[in-house]
């Protein structure tokens, strides 16, 4: 029976051609589902067989560290140069977005708060 080895839901694509890849060096059968129409399946990549799944998870496991530090190497070369993503950087690209978040927020604290301020008296 096939299992699920990577759920797809907001999966850059070069970390699903990644797995992928790594799958095909390793020889392990797999297949994978697309997205539903309406967003209620992201979609996977399953393996085929139970036996084979224990050698892509530690497999994944393995690739999956090396993303992360290789990502957090790169965060921290973009920090020293200056160039990383900050809260100032990204109000500056899109102020827009960063009103209308933070104005979601407070919208969503208010409702939180509303209770106990009623209940208050």
């Amino acid at each position: 029976m096939s299992k699920l080895l990577m759920n797809l839901r907001n999966v850059p694509d070069d970390e699903a051609d990644d797995v992928r890849a790594m799958l095909d060096a390793q020889r392990i059968a797999f297949y994978e589902t697309r997205p539903s129409i309406w967003g209620i399946s992201a979609g996977g990549i399953w393996v085929m067989e139970d036996a084979a799944y224990a050698d892509a998870r530690r497999a994944m496991d393995e690739y999956q560290q090396q993303r992360a530090a290789r990502a957090r190497a790169e965060y921290a070369a973009a920090k020293l140069a200056g160039t990383a993503e900050t809260f100032f950087t990204l109000l500056r690209a899109d102020p827009a977005r960063v009103v209308m978040s933070l104005l979601g927020i407070l919208f969503a604290l208010g409702l939180v708060t509303i209770p106990f301020f009623l209940l208050r008296g």
